[in-house]
This record gives C-alpha cells, sequence and structure tokens, in this order.
C-alpha cells in the first residue's frame, strides 16, 4: 500500500516536471519566434506556428498535444469575447445583411463547390464528400481576425464583412453537426432529433442574451463596491468561460458564447475594464492555439500523401478565394476591398477539426480520411501569412483623388496653406475682419466640404513651386502654412524661404521642439497648435476651483512670458537650455516637469516637448 502511494507520488511529480518543462518551452518558443518574424515582416501567426512545428513534429519535445489544444481553444473565447465588446447590438444590427447574407451565401456556395469537386474527382462518396466539402468551406477566427488585429483593419469595410463571415460560419456549426446526424440516421448515430438540437442552441442563445442584459452590468456593480481589482478580473473570468461553456453545452461553438456575452456588455461603463482584464489573457492563449496547431502537423500524413496534399491546398485556397472575390463584387464591394477579404479567408478552419473527428468517429469519414483533411486544414492555415504578402501585391495602390487645380481669382493679402482644423479657426478670423484669402488645400473631400460652408478653397499641393507661384504667392503679403504633418510644413517652409525669401512667414507648429526647428528657419511667427488652447483650459480649471478671473489671467501671462523666454533661448543655444527658469516661480514645478507617458519617448523629446504647455 505504501509503495502504491510512493509510485502515486512519484507518478503526479514526474506530470508536474513535464507540465512545466512543456509551459517553459512554449513560452521559450513564443518569445523567440514572435519578434523574429515580426522583424522579417511576416508576422506572430507564422512565428508562433514554426515554433510549435520545430517543438513538436521536429524536435519531439512535446508530443502529446490535446490538452494543450483544449486550453488553446480559450485564446480564441477570449478573441471574441473582446470583439463583442467593441461591438453595440445597434451595430450588429447595421451589420446582419453581411452576416445572414454574404456569410450564408458562402458557407453554402463553397461547401457545394469543394463537395462537387470531391465527388467528381472519385476522392470520396457523396455523403463523406459533404461532410468534408462543408467542413472546409469553414475559415480560422483565430487566423483571421489576428491578422485583422494586426493590421488595424478590423473597423475598416473589409475587415468587418470579413468578420460578418466568420461570425455565420461560428453560428453554422449547430446546422453543420446536425447535418451529420442526418446523414448518419440510416446507421443509428443519430441519439435525439436534429430539430431538438437547434432548439436548445437557440434556448441556449436567448438565455445568454436575457442574462447579459439584465444580470451582468448589476453584478460588476455590485463587485466593483467591494473595491477588490482581483475579484474583477475574476468575475471577468467567469463571464467569459461561463458563456462559453453554456454554448458548448448546447452544441454551439465556445466562441459564439463568448462572443454574445461581450456584446450584451458592450454599452456596459465596465466595458474598458473588463477589456483590460482579459487582454492579457487572451494574448497569451491565442499565441499557444497557433503554436499547438503547429504542434498537432503530423509530418508523417503529410509524407505519405505529399502528392495529394501539394495539390489539394493551394486548390482549396483558390477556390473559396475565387467565391469569395465574386460574391463581394457582387454584393458591391470595391475590387481591392473584394481582394482583401479572398485572401484573408482562403484557408480552412479550426472548427472544421471538430468536423472531421466527428465524422470519423460516426463512421462518414475513415480515420486516414479524417487526418488527411486536417493536415489539409493546417497547412492551410500555415499558408495565411503569405496569402496577405500576396494581397498587398495585388491590391492597386491607393489611388488619390485629384480635380482640376484652377487657380483663378487667387492672390489675395494673406495665402493659407492647409485648410484643417486648425487653418478654419485661422481663416474665420482673417475673413471677418474684411481680409481677402487665398487658401489652397489637397484634400478634395476637404474643399467639397469648406465649399459648402461658404469657403472658396484652391486645389493644390502646397509644396510645389508652381502651384505656389499660380496661387499668387509673390503678391501675398503673408503667408500661412497651416499644414497637419511636420515634414511637410517643413518642406513648404524650405520652398518659400528658397525662391521667396522676402516673404513673410507664419507657421503652424507641431510642437515644442518643432517651435524651436521653425525659429531657427527664420520665420516671422509660429505657434504649437495647442499652445493658446491649453492655457486657456488651464485658467478657466483654476477660475473654477475659485480663483479670480484676473489672478487666472496673471498666472496664464506669466507661464507664456516665461515660456517665450525658453523658446528663445533654446533656439540659441539648445533644447536642454533654459532650465533654470523652470524654478524660478511661485508654483510647484512637478506638473510641468516628466509626466508619466504610455508611449515610449526619447528622453530628450520627453523632457522637451512636455515640461511646458504645447
Amino acid at each position: 500500500m505504501a509503495r502504491s502511494q510512493r509510485q502515486e507520488t512519484q507518478d503526479l511529480s514526474t506530470g508536474s516536471e513535464a507540465l512545466f518543462t512543456e509551459t517553459l518551452l512554449l513560452l521559450g518558443g513564443a518569445i523567440v519566434a514572435a519578434p523574429v518574424f515580426r522583424k522579417l515582416g511576416l508576422g506572430t501567426v507564422l512565428g508562433y506556428l514554426a515554433a510549435g512545428i520545430i517543438i513538436g513534429p521536429l524536435a519531439h519535445l512535446i508530443t502529446g498535444t490535446d490538452d494543450i489544444f483544449a486550453v488553446a481553444e480559450l485564446g480564441v473565447v477570449f478573441l471574441l469575447f473582446i470583439i463583442g465588446l467593441e461591438l453595440k447590438p445597434s451595430r450588429l444590427w447595421h451589420m446582419r445583411d453581411d452576416i445572414f447574407g454574404l456569410g450564408s451565401a458562402q458557407v453554402v456556395l463553397t461547401g457545394l463547390v469543394l463537395t462537387t469537386v470531391a465527388v467528381a474527382t472519385g476522392l470520396l462518396e457523396w455523403r463523406g464528400a459533404l461532410v468534408a466539402g462543408f467542413g472546409l468551406a469553414l475559415s480560422s477566427t483565430a487566423f483571421a481576425l489576428q491578422i485583422l488585429n494586426d493590421n488595424a483593419e478590423l473597423n475598416s469595410r473589409h475587415g468587418q464583412r470579413a468578420f460578418s463571415i466568420l461570425l455565420l460560419q461560428d453560428i453554422a456549426i449547430v446546422p453543420l453537426l446536425a447535418m451529420l446526424s442526418v446523414l448518419d440516421g440510416d446507421r443509428g448515430g443519430a441519439d435525439q432529433s436534429p430539430l431538438l438540437d437547434i432548439a436548445i442552441s437557440l434556448g441556449a442563445i436567448v438565455v445568454t442574451v436575457l442574462s447579459g442584459r439584465f444580470l451582468l452590468t448589476p453584478m460588476f456593480q455590485v463587485i466593483a463596491r467591494t473595491g477588490a481589482r482581483e475579484v474583477m478580473i475574476a468575475a471577468a473570468l467567469f463571464v467569459v468561460l461561463g458563456s462559453a461553456m453554456l454554448m458548448h453545452a448546447s452544441g454551439l461553438s465556445m466562441a459564439m458564447g463568448a462572443f454574445l456575452a461581450g456584446v450584451m456588455l458592450a454599452e456596459s461603463s465596465y466595458r474598458h475594464e473588463l477589456e483590460a482584464d482579459i487582454e492579457p489573457f487572451r494574448g497569451l492563449l491565442l499565441a499557444l492555439f497557433f503554436m499547438s496547431v503547429g504542434l498537432s502537423m503530423e509530418l508523417d500524413v503529410i509524407r505519405q500523401n505529399l502528392l495529394m496534399i501539394v495539390v489539394a491546398v493551394p486548390s482549396l485556397m483558390l477556390i473559396k478565394a475565387v467565391v469569395l472575390y465574386a460574391l463581394c463584387r457582387v454584393t458591391r464591394s470595391s475590387h481591392d476591398d473584394a481582394i482583401r477579404v479572398a485572401l484573408l479567408l482562403p484557408q480552412g478552419g479550426e472548427f472544421g477539426f471538430v468536423i472531421f473527428t466527428t465524422a470519423a468517429a460516426s463512421g462518414l469519414l475513415t480515420n486516414s480520411t479524417s487526418s488527411l483533411l486536417i493536415a489539409i486544414v493546417t497547412l492551410s492555415m500555415a499558408l495565411m501569412p503569405f496569402g496577405q504578402l500576396l494581397s498587398r501585391r495585388l491590391v492597386s495602390a491607393e489611388v488619390r483623388e485629384e480635380i482640376e487645380e484652377d487657380f483663378e481669382g487667387a492672390g489675395a493679402d494673406v495665402l493659407m496653406i492647409g485648410f484643417s482644423r486648425f487653418g478654419q479657426i485661422a481663416a474665420q478670423i482673417l475673413l471677418a475682419s474684411g481680409r481677402d484669402v487665398t487658401i489652397i488645400d489637397d484634400s478634395p473631400d476637404r474643399i467639397r466640404q469648406a465649399a459648402s460652408f461658404g469657403f472658396r478653397i484652391y486645389f493644390g499641393d502646397g509644396s510645389r513651386l508652381d502651384v505656389l507661384r499660380a496661387a499668387g504667392i509673390e503678391r501675398a503679403k503673408i503667408v500661412a502654412v497651416c499644414t497637419q504633418k511636420r515634414e511637410v510644413t517643413d518642406k513648404i517652409v524650405d520652398l518659400v524661404r528658397a525662391d521667396f525669401p522676402d516673404a513673410r512667414l507664419f507657421v503652424r507648429a507641431y510642437d515644442r521642439l518643432h517651435s524651436i526647428s521653425l525659429r531657427k528657419r527664420d520665420i516671422e511667427y509660429e505657434l504649437r497648435e495647442t499652445l493658446e488652447s491649453g492655457l486657456l483650459f488651464g485658467r478657466r480649471t483654476i477660475e473654477a476651483l475659485g480663483m479670480s478671473e484676473e489672478d487666472a489671467y496673471k498666472i496664464g501671462e506669466d507661464i507664456r512670458r516665461r515660456d517665450e523666454e525658453r523658446l528663445k533661448i533654446q533656439s540659441a543655444e539648445g533644447v536642454h537650455a533654459g532650465r533654470h527658469m523652470l524654478h524660478n516661480r511661485p508654483v510647484r514645478p512637478e506638473p510641468l516637469l516628466k509626466p508619466k507617458r504610455t508611449t515610449a519617448l526619447t528622453e530628450e523629446q520627453e523632457s522637451n516637448r512636455d515640461f511646458s504647455p504645447s
């Protein structure tokens, strides 16, 4: 008995060590692979895949992957929850045509085409072909959404259309699993009616929606009053995993449940806190998911069926891409957007694994066929980043709208270059004083919008010498450069200084460093775009705290005076000069020194950009 207990203890210890070693290997693989592949421009997804293949099938450092994959699937669950938080129910309702129209058409049409190909080539009999066709019609939610997130394209038009298709595919899991029961019905494989399965799934959706609507926000309000941060995180994890398990128990995907929970909380005041709590888990588990796909690749199956796979994988991706492109074009997507969607979703999906293994268990597919299909799906996932590189080549370069340059009537006392929000405010004062202003801008949309308010704006690129001449720069008494980007502003200033040295330049500066740089170019006047608004905001704030308007004005003017003195010194002696002036004043210096920042700036940028209003 004692020996048996010792053996059990030893087995547990060995298991714990193995788990620790596997975790260390996976974390190490992620740390090495992600930065390397990101640096090479191939994306982190392919890096995680490569790390999984090296650790598993090649080096055999990790062999059993079922438990890892089960945990890694939670990465997809957390990803869908966070996306749900960004989608309010009203916005989801606006996407209904893409979800149920475009999404349904993609699943049905792609599934039928792939089924026809499988039957026509004699690879499978019709029932197996139907399973394979519709299983391969699904795309990878994890891969596609990760790429959209990395490229900041989730809220773009093509990103929303791709997401709608993926969402419908998640919903389609229920009827597809019900289809397996129907196809296997004559063998006695179905335990209950497919209609009952669908009814149970719909009931689970209703329960999730009602719970999110009436229970979740009050629950978080109660927890928030306790002030216990760790309890809030635990509650967030409970909501995500609980909704996922409810959907899983009803036959839907876990990701679908998490997504619905996120949508129900999209209008909650706790949305941002929940997103911050879940984000670290999402990133780590999603990386684990991609690595587990690499771990699960069966190289023996690939070697034994190499010729078939070499033909099947690109054929699958080509068929899906053509169908997606055609459907997007029919539903009024632009050529570029259709290309982006087509090359984002041509791969197989993780839910295909579920369909193929279920079909093998019921006898609709043989185990070898199921393994082959899973290998095809996995390899198509691995090729995804290369599809994105191809997409960038096929998408036409962004075409900038041009309108005719017509400078008839130009040549006022003031030539204003750039008509964004800064220029619009300045122009109103000039026009209200009775002065004529020639305004040029290179944005057709901005010109049309300004025309609707009665402004006459000339289209042209202010960094071109011929445009400046046509706009009447030689007759202008003042040239006001109000462009938004620092590099564009500098280019225009240098051009005017070189060809029109007598021009009086009034320039909008981006920040303090830009102001110093402009003063070295010998301009007549420059103003940081946020200086005056920041000073006024501060004055109004201390007035609201009880200070008199006169005293607040004096403080503001004192800060303005000392700031101008520092700028003169810094322009002459360098950006680090004038620091002593920060401390010769009656107010505390801390708020005007180095505030904490969330973005990484160099020490010089931080010390010179933020120690005074800018």
